[in-house]
C-alpha cells in the first residue's frame, strides 16, 4: 500500500463521513501451484488435522498441531503452469488414462464468470467493511465508518484493547501511562526506520506480549534472515512497509468485525487492503486473547491467528524449521505485492478489491433425505493431470479443509489446506473470525487472489517465486475465484467409514458446500473442482469419497471436475464407475441405498465398484 493511498483513503474518509452516513483468465508463473490431500489411498495414518497450541508457547498442552497430514501422498510430478487456452486444451485433448471422448469435455463446465455470480448481499447477516456506494459510484474503496466493539461477538480488535482496571496518572510527572495499542505503535514505529535487525523485530513483539517473554522463540525468521533473505532481498524494505500497515489499523478498520460463530449463517466482505492490515498485525503478534487455546480459554474454538507459532522451531527439528522458513517467504513475497508502491505496477495484478468470506449453516432438517433424493447424476470430467486451483480455476474449488480453517498453515502443516492459504495469503484472515466448523457447516471464500507459485508437496514444498494473477473481477472488484473449505471425518481406522451414519454426515458436509444460494436460479452454477477429499492422513476410501461428492453435486445442480494428481489408475476406474452408473440411470437414492448396504460388506475387502456394479446389473462381460 503506497502512501499516496493511504492519503486518498484519508481524503475519502473524510468526504464519505459527511456524506455517506448510511450506506476467468489465470496468471503467470514458472512454477505451477498443484497438490492434493491425497492421490492414493494411504496405509499411514497420520496426525489428525487440529490446531495448534498456544501460538509458540512451549510448554502449554493443548491442541495437537496438523503436522505432515498427507505426507505420504505427493503428487507424483510438477507441471508448469499455462495460460487459460493452453490449459484447457491439454484437458481436453487427453486426460493420460482416460479417453477424451469417456469424459465430459471440460470447456464445457460452467465458471464463476459464465454464471455472473456477482452478487454481494446486503442484510443484517452480512457485513460489508466498505463504503459500497463510493465504490460503486466512484470506483474508489473507503473503509465504512460504524461502531467498534470488545465483546464477545466481535473480532477484539488490538486498538481496542481497555486500560487495565485503575490504571492512574503518574501525580509527579503527570504522564498516562501508554495503552497496549500505544505501545505496540511505538514498537511497530521503531520498524519503520530503518536499520534493523530480526532481533529488533522480536523485541518489537515482545514488548507488548511480556507473558510469553521466555516461551516464544524466533528461530525460524532468524533462519529466513540468515539463509534466504540473501536470495529475496526483501527483508530490509517490505518489514518497515508492514509495519506502517499494521499501525493504520484504526484508519482502515473503522467498525467491528463479528466473529463467525458456530451454527450461525453470516457473512464479512473486506477491502484486500483491510486483509492486508489484519494480516499485518498477526505477523506482529498484536491480537490480544489469542495466544491460547487451552481448553476451555476465549478463543479454544477459533485457529490460532498470530504468527508466533510460524516463527518457533520447539522442538528443534531443523527439517521443519526449513519448511517453515519456505512458508515466510510466500508470507513476503504477499506483503511485498500488497506494499507495492511502484506506480508502474500493472493494474490488473494490483490487490485493491474485496474479499467476501461466508459462514453457511444448513440446519437439520433441511439437509436431504437421501433414501429419497431421485436426481441423477450430473456431468462429470475426470482427469490425472491438472491441478483445483489452477486447470479449476473459475469453477467452485473445493479446500480439503480441517474443521480449524487453515489446519496447521502457520504451524507445520504442508499440504492441500496449508499450501493453499500459503499462496493466497488472505485466505488467512478467515482464522481471525472463523470459529470451527461443525457437521452442517463450510466456509465459503469468493475473490481471494494467488500472490506465489511453488513446488513440491509436504516435505518437499519450496516456495518458487512470485505468481501474477490476473484473474478478472466482478463488479464488486472480487476475484473470479472461489474456494469452499469442507473438513471430512478423520478416521483413525479407515473401516469406520462404512458405516450409514458416517456416509450421511460425509454425505451433508459435501452438500453444505456445494448447495446453491437460493437466489441463482438452478442452470447458472459454476462446477466444482475437487479430488480426493478427506482420504490421505485422513484414512478417506477414494472410491467412497468420489461418490459421496457426485451425488452431493447431483442434488446441488452442479457438474464436477475431478482431478486425481497424476493417479491414471484412480482416474480410469472412477470414469468407468461413472459411465456404468449413468448407462444404467442410477439415481441418488439409488446408490445411497448400495452404499449403506455395502457397510456390511466392506470388512470383507470387496470391491466398493464390483460391488455396486453387481446390484445395479453390469454383467461381467461389460467390466
Amino acid at each position: 500500500m503506497s502512501h499516496n493511498d493511504s492519503s486518498q483513503v484519508r481524503n475519502c474518509l473524510n468526504q464519505t463521513d459527511n456524506n455517506l452516513t448510511t450506506k476467468a483468465s489465470v496468471g503467470e508463473t514458472s512454477q505451477k501451484p498443484s497438490r492434493n490431500d491425497s492421490r492414493n489411498t494411504s496405509t499411514t495414518h497420520q496426525r489428525s488435522c487440529s490446531e495448534s497450541g498456544a501460538a509458540g508457547a512451549t510448554n502449554q498442552p493443548q491442541r495437537t498441531e496438523p503436522g505432515d497430514r498427507g505426507a505420504a501422498n505427493q503428487p507424483s510430478q510438477n507441471q508448469s503452469m499455462g495460460e487459460g487456452s493452453v490449459r484447457n486444451a491439454s484437458l481436453n485433448a487427453t486426460t493420460s488414462g482416460v479417453r477424451t471422448e469417456d469424459t465430459y469435455p471440460f470447456s464445457n463446465l460452467k465458471t464463476l464468470q459464465a454464471c455472473d455470480m456477482s452478487r454481494l448481499s446486503f442484510i443484517r447477516e452480512h457485513t460489508v467493511l466498505i463504503y459500497t456506494q463510493y465504490l460503486l459510484n466512484n470506483g474508489f474503496i473507503a473503509p465504512h465508518t460504524g461502531k467498534a466493539f470488545w465483546d464477545g461477538l466481535h473480532v477484539k480488535l488490538p486498538h481496542l484493547y481497555p486500560h487495565p482496571a485503575g490504571h492512574q496518572t503518574s501525580h509527579k510527572t503527570h504522564h498516562v501511562p501508554l495503552s497496549r495499542w500505544g505501545v505496540t505503535r511505538e514498537a511497530l514505529k521503531q520498524l519503520t526506520r530503518g536499520h534493523f535487525s530480526i532481533g529488533d523485530v522480536q523485541s518489537a513483539i515482545m514488548s507488548y506480549n511480556s507473558d510469553y517473554k521466555n516461551k516464544w522463540t524466533f528461530e525460524v525468521l532468524s533462519h529466513y534472515a540468515q539463509r534466504l533473505q540473501k536470495e529475496d532481498r526483501n527483508l530490509e524494505t517490505v518489514i518497515p512497509k508492514m509495519a506502517k500497515l499494521a499501525w493504520e489499523l484504526p484508519e482502515l478498520i473503522r467498525k467491528g468485525i463479528p466473529l463467525l460463530r458456530s451454527q450461525q449463517t453470516k457473512a464479512i466482505t473486506l477491502s484486500q487492503q483491510q486483509i492486508a492490515c489484519l494480516l499485518a498485525n498477526a505477523f506482529f503478534c498484536t491480537f490480544p486473547h489469542r495466544n491460547n487455546t487451552k481448553p476451555g480459554s476465549e478463543y479454544a474454538t477459533f485457529p490460532t491467528i498470530n504468527f508466533s507459532s510460524l516463527f518457533s522451531n520447539h522442538p528443534k527439528d531443523a527439517a521443519k524449521e526449513a519448511q517453515k522458513a519456505q512458508k515466510l517467504r510466500a508470507i513476503f513475497q504477499y506483503f511485498h505485492t500488497v506494499t507495492n508502491e511502484d506506480p508502474h505496477q500493472p493494474e490488473v495484478l494490483k490487490p485493491d478489491g474485496l474479499v467476501t468470506f461466508e459462514r453457511i449453516c444448513i440446519p437439520q432438517e433441511q439437509l436431504p433425505k437421501w433414501k429419497n433424493e431421485k436426481k441423477l447424476l450430473r456431468n462429470l470430467h475426470v482427469s490425472s493431470k491438472g491441478s483445483i486451483e489452477e486447470e479449476g480455476s473459475g469453477l467452485l474449488q473445493v479446500d480439503f479443509a480441517c474443521k480449524y480453517i487453515g489446519g496447521g498453515v502457520l504451524g507445520t502443516g504442508l499440504v492441500q489446506e496449508e499450501i493453499l492459504f500459503l499462496m493466497s495469503p488472505e485466505l488467512i484472515v478467515s482464522r481471525l473470525f472463523t470459529e470451527k466448523l461443525d457437521h452442517n457447516e463450510c466456509l465459503r471464500i469468493t475473490g481471494a487472489q494467488i500472490y506465489s507459485s511453488y513446488s513440491g508437496y509436504s516435505r518437499s514444498f519450496e516456495w518458487a517465486g512470485p505468481y501474477h494473477d490476473k484473474t478478472k473481477r466482478d463488479k464488486w472488484r472480487r476475484r473470479y475465484r472461489q474456494i469452499v473449505a469442507i473438513d471430512a471425518l478423520d478416521f483413525k481406522n479407515p473401516k469406520d467409514q462404512y458405516t450409514k451414519e458416517n456416509i450421511t454426515r460425509e454425505l451433508n458436509k459435501a452438500y453444505v458446500g456445494f448447495r446453491r444460494d437460493p437466489d441463482i436460479p438452478p442452470g447458472c452454477l459454476p462446477a466444482i473442482a475437487t479430488g480426493n477429499w478427506g482420504c490421505g492422513a485422513f484414512g478417506g476410501d477414494p472410491k467412497l469419497k468420489a461418490l459421496i461428492q457426485l451425488m452431493a453435486a447431483a442434488v446441488a445442480e452442479r457438474d464436477m471436475a475431478y482431478f486425481t494428481f497424476g493417479n491414471d489408475h484412480v482416474a480410469k476406474e472412477l470414469q468407468n464407475a461413472y459411465n456404468h452408473l449413468k448407462t444404467h440411470k442410477v439415481t441418488v437414492d439409488q446408490l445411497y441405498k448400495v452404499l449403506i448396504d455395502y457397510c456390511g460388506h466392506a470388512r470383507e475387502r470387496s470391491d466398493l465398484y464390483v460391488f455396486i456394479f453387481k446390484k445395479i446389473g453390469v454383467q461381467p462381460s461389460q467390466l
